[in-house]
């Protein structure tokens, strides 16, 4: 089938990488010149992991092409996926100015019978105003748009595409599904549902499950905070409860907030969508109040420790990224802490497997960058843990000890055992444990 994928960030890229992989012909289209040349010359503008391989492969295997003439991508295209960013506007609600823009291109390109699919996040009714518009510009109603959201994991996008939960296609259309069904039946061999269902449920989905999982994380955080408070300890209160199948434990991970460029976006969204129908999201609200406390708590703790003397100070950060296996920096905690802690005047020196490019994007000169981890402790009066990376779970404490100018670690993310840590000597502060006071108290 002849795909047009419009949008080659985060999810057009992939989308459109494993679509090729499934046998489709497959045209990715940006306006964006200097994406184009970099991924025309082999070059990804993202790290997700397995992603280079499939482009190089389907690449050459004369599958998968990249081009800036969205016009010629659109009129050779029986379906076209729009995939471009929806960024926040200042009052939270979704910019779909380049959504709109694409319709229109789609409209005045309209060349028989097309399926467009909406594969960006997208407020509830914009498929209508999707349709409007294609109708406005091309005199004709012989095309079908589509909702059909994505549920990708950053860092598992390229897996998550491939092997789906379920695929939801929201269309009135048997002539579309039909379609989309044909394009989707090669990721859900294994039984994994096709849900069918009009187009604004569709887009609404994808906000409600991402709303789910961010008030996941928000309650576990909100519980830690009081564990610490009555003296209880958030890792057995965890296990009790994840136990319950009714509740689970994926995203029961207590920490430093969540970031990224979906979960904050899309609960704000949500939160104007109700708004404008004259709805107020409360539990939606404490949702994103709780995530921006948390992202502080760490900078809370740091205060408490050093008190006056914390100005001047050096503290290692390890993890920049929102999370592992991605270099996302997107409403990263890890901002949001070092701008805390250059807030008390102390200095910062920041190491990440990926992410540093885009940090030196972010802070400049104003934090120092590690070479690796070690290297960025080296004289540092406290270790500061924001991103869970695999690399960090099982260090070398005693050469962690000798680096440290003060055997201090401010754990954002409870890879480590209160207890050992203690034994060891270090000053370990976690999330929601027990204990977290000195161990020479």
């Amino acid at each position: 089938m002849n795909i047009c994928v419009i949008g080659v960030g985060y999810v057009g890229l992939v989308a459109g990488t494993c679509l090729a992989e499934s046998g489709n012909d497959v045209i990715c289209a940006d306006v964006d010149e200097e994406k184009i040349n970099l991924l025309n010359q082999g070059k990804i503008p993202i790290y997700e992991p397995g992603l280079e391989e499939l482009i190089e492969r389907n690449v050459k295997e004369g599958r998968l092409h990249f081009t800036t003439d969205l016009d010629e991508a659109i009129r050779s295209s029986e379906v076209i996926f729009i995939a471009v960013g929806t960024p926040p506007l200042p009052d939270g609600s979704a910019d779909l100015s380049a959504v709109f823009d694409v319709a229109r291109r789609i409209g005045k390109n309209l060349n028989g019978y097309k399926i467009i699919v909406t594969k960006s996040t997208v407020p509830v009714g914009t498929g209508d105003e999707i349709e409007k518009i294609i109708k406005e510009e091309s005199k004709s109603d012989d095309f079908d748009v589509v909702s059909n959201p994505e549920f990708m994991k950053e860092g598992a996008a390229v897996e998550d595409f491939m092997k789906p939960d379920r695929v939801v296609i929201g269309t009135s259309s048997d002539r579309a599904f039909e379609v989309m069904k044909q394009i989707y039946e090669p990721f859900v061999r294994t039984e994994n549902p096709i849900i069918r269902m009009d187009r604004r449920s569709a887009e609404m989905t994808k906000y409600a499950a991402n709303a789910m999982l961010a008030t996941k994380i928000s309650f576990i955080n909100e519980m830690a905070n009081i564990c610490e408070r009555v003296g209880a300890d958030i890792d057995a209160v965890r296990r009790g409860i994840g136990f319950d199948r009714r509740i689970g434990f994926q995203f029961l991970f207590p920490g430093v907030g969540y970031g990224g460029s979906c979960f904050p976006k899309d609960v704000d969204a949500l939160i104007k969508t109700a708004q404008k129908q004259g709805f107020e999201a409360r539990i939606l609200k404490a949702v994103q109040e709780v995530n921006i406390n948390q992202k502080r708590r760490l900078v809370e703790r740091i205060k408490e420790h050093y008190g006056e003397r914390v100005k001047g100070l050096l503290f290692a950060i390890w993890g920049l990224s929102f999370k592992p296996r991605t270099d996302d920096m997107r409403e990263a905690p890890s901002i949001e802490i070092i701008k805390g802690i250059l807030s008390l005047g102390a200095n910062v020196r920041a190491y990440d497997p990926v992410a540093m490019d885009n940090a030196k994007k972010i802070f400049g000169n104003h934090i120092e960058y590690g070479e690796n981890p070690y290297q960025t402790l080296t004289g540092a009066n406290g270790l500061v843990i924001v991103t869970e990376w695999q690399e960090f779970r099982r260090p070398n404490f005693e050469r962690i000890k000798s680096l440290l100018s003060e055997p201090v670690i401010f754990d954002g993310r409870n890879l480590y055992d209160p207890k050992k840590m203690k034994e060891l000597g270090f000053e370990y502060y976690s999330i929601g444990r027990l204990p977290i006071n000195s161990p020479h108290k």
